[in-house]
């Protein structure tokens, strides 16, 4: 009797709840508690991927919940049926949105932009990394809604239409949708247009402007693109290059190698792509064997660029972009999926002009990131595509092998009327980095002991053999007698883990025990480099570089002709570079939304720091954001057609 008492008791309990939720889903409550989740969603990606400044957190506060609070006086607005049906979808679309942001943002420290929508053909590099970049908290952005739904199929809520409202309830809803208008305009507006002057730094546009704010002005940018860039016309364009160059000249004309002037003129020139190798695995061990040895050996016998950093926080097309034509890439991947009809001054022009047999060489298919026709504009004499390799009987996560590109490279090289350039993509520590395909694991040599089966791990074991290729490559050169008389360039394209890794940091800390955040942020931007000029050893060149250089420096080493380039000769004293995000790299000091000592990792204190200093960093800002706009301006308005 007791038993059946409670179970009773128990029923009316849940009678009860199911009552009170029905009455709190078919009232006003119910928009303002899907307010507060989204909220609470919205925070929950800040902490987990935007570092909030304090002096910028009490403005990220009160604009994030003036969005909320415009989102929930439309809602209060509607009618009850249709009031709880929308709070269900926005908060929805917005955690989809925040769950979205925040999977890309640990993939490419980059949150979305509608920009990117042609690139979702790519969607697979982020797939096969899916599994390494979920984490267990993102549930929290859909827990509320997977409630919800099994509530209603299961009809314990029942959204239901109410009777007409009263005068005075209509008014009191009238007045919910005046001040949500009211905050929209005064409050929604400001913070939109506060992040208009951060375009370029992402980071810093969603502490100005909220991530709400980002998102509509992004949408905004989308539509009004060209109407948004500095420079409408090339004349304009040309004359600010022309003193931008100017100025470099007069601050930086100094050439510290002279003597390599033309060194180059005549002689083979081969430019190779490594896919996501880092700087930091550059002559480090583990368990007593070298994660590179190949590139250690060549980098030792030859020059070494121990600072040379991604243009971008992004793909291997926009490194691909920044090689080519010494300017900016844009939105991820967009220069070569968006803009590739546009006219540039390209490196192929010039090694074209100048009688060399041009050629390029990827291990995928011609549609991938639209290489087919990026590059069958660029009048090469040669583009060795998948298609075009006889043997691909090998593939790493749909890429050819690199062992298997490089041989038959050199076979197509042997061939080619000298001299020759040619710029090889390799591939196959790609991302999700499992070597997934490789036929021989042997061809791995080094045990990663406590990383094994981590994202690190598997980077780790990828570049390995991307450095066992490499030494293939080199083999195979040597054998053809091609070797000695090339000039090879190499370097990696982009990152490969994330900026905050936490094995990664765990190696980095077994050779430096006293990491600074700006010591980690600038390990994510710094690639492998080097370079072989026949009869050049053992040089090493600390400065800051980045692929703008590239082009410049082959016109100085191999007296070819230079068209517009933002880059400047890697050989020579400027000592700054630019990212595409608004961070800069100097010898001694690093931007990113202020300035910090490299050294110490401390901000600057311009109240304090020389008067000769402060200009100087000052001048760097002025110049960064001048090359940005030029090169912008020129991609999205063609300026060089």
């Amino acid at each position: 009797m007791a038993i059946m008492e409670n179970l009773n008791g128990t029923k009316e309990g849940m009678k009860k709840v199911v009552k009170e939720l029905n009455k709190g889903v078919n009232s006003i409550y119910f928009a303002i508690v899907i307010g507060i989740l989204i909220l609470a969603k919205t925070f929950l990606f800040y902490y987990h991927t935007i570092a909030i400044t304090e002096q910028l957190y009490i403005d990220t506060v009160i604009g994030t919940i003036s969005f909320v609070v415009v989102i929930i006086c439309f809602l209060c607005v509607l009618p009850n049926r249709a009031r709880a049906i929308f709070s269900i979808i926005v908060d929805f679309i917005i955690s989809l949105v925040l769950f979205g942001d925040n999977v890309y943002y640990n993939y490419s420290n980059s949150v979305l932009s509608v920009a990117q929508i042609t690139n979702l053909q790519y969607g697979g590099e982020i797939m096969s990394t899916l599994p390494m970049i979920l984490k267990l908290y993102q549930i929290l952005y859909f827990l509320d809604i997977v409630i919800l739904v099994i509530l209603l199929i299961t009809k314990k809520i029942k959204i239901e239409k109410k009777d007409k409202k009263t005068k005075k309830q209509l008014i009191g809803k009238g007045i919910l949708g005046v001040i949500g208008v009211i905050i929209f305009c005064v409050i929604g507006v400001q913070y939109v247009e506060k992040g208009k002057d951060k375009s370029y730094n992402k980071d810093l546009q969603i502490r100005e402007a909220t991530i709400f704010g980002y998102h509509i002005y992004d949408i905004e940018n989308m539509i009004t693109m060209k109407q948004n860039t500095r420079y409408k016309n090339k004349n304009e364009m040309m004359n600010d290059y022309e003193k931008l160059k100017q100025e470099y000249e007069e601050e930086y004309g100094l050439v510290r190698y002279p003597a390599f002037e033309g060194i180059l003129e005549g002689k083979n020139v081969i430019i190779v792509q490594l896919e996501s190798v880092q700087n930091f695995v550059v002559n480090k061990t583990l368990n007593g064997k070298e994660i590179t040895p190949n590139l250690n050996k060549f980098l030792r016998e030859n020059i070494t660029f121990t600072n040379m950093n991604m243009q971008s926080y992004s793909t291997t097309a926009d490194s691909e972009h920044s090689t080519i034509t010494s300017l900016y890439p844009m939105e991820n991947g967009m220069s070569f999926a968006k803009y590739y009809t546009n006219t540039y001054d390209t490196i192929f022009d010039n090694f074209n002009n100048a009688g060399y047999d041009t050629s390029f060489m990827h291990g995928n298919y011609a549609y991938f990131w639209n290489r087919g026709n990026v590059y069958s504009r660029l009048g090469l004499d040669h583009l060795e595509l998948k298609e075009q390799f006889a043997d691909v009987t090998e593939n790493i996560s749909e890429y050819l092998a690199d062992e298997l590109l490089y041989r038959q490279a050199v076979q197509k090289l042997s061939t080619y009327e000298k001299p020759f350039f040619t710029y090889i993509v390799a591939a196959s520590s790609h991302t999700p980095f499992t070597l997934e395909g490789l036929q021989d694991r042997s061809k791995i040599n080094i045990d990663v002991g406590k990383y094994k089966y981590s994202f690190c791990g598997n980077y780790l074991e990828a570049v390995n053999y991307a450095d066992y290729a490499f030494g293939v490559f080199i083999d195979e050169l040597k054998q053809a007698g091609l070797y000695d008389d090339t000039a090879i360039l190499v370097f990696g394209d982009h990152n490969g883990l994330s900026m905050y890794d936490e094995q990664m940091l765990d190696f980095l800390s077994q050779t430096d025990s006293n990491l600074t955040d700006v010591d980690i942020k600038l390990n994510y931007t710094n690639v492998v480099c080097g370079m072989k000029i026949p009869g050049i050893e053992n040089l090493v060149i600390d400065k800051p570089v980045t692929k703008l250089d590239i082009k410049p420096t082959f016109s100085y080493l191999c007296n070819t002709q230079d068209g517009v380039s933002l880059g400047t000769n890697m050989f020579a004293s400027k000592d700054f570079v630019s990212l595409n995000n608004e961070r800069i790299i100097s010898s001694r000091y690093y931007y990113d939304e202020i300035w910090y000592d490299i050294l110490t990792g401390e901000e600057v204190d311009f109240n304090t720091i020389d008067e000769e200093i402060k200009e100087q960093l000052e001048r760097y800002e002025r110049q960064m954001r001048t090359e940005l706009e030029i090169s912008n301006s020129i991609s999205i308005n063609n300026l060089l057609k």
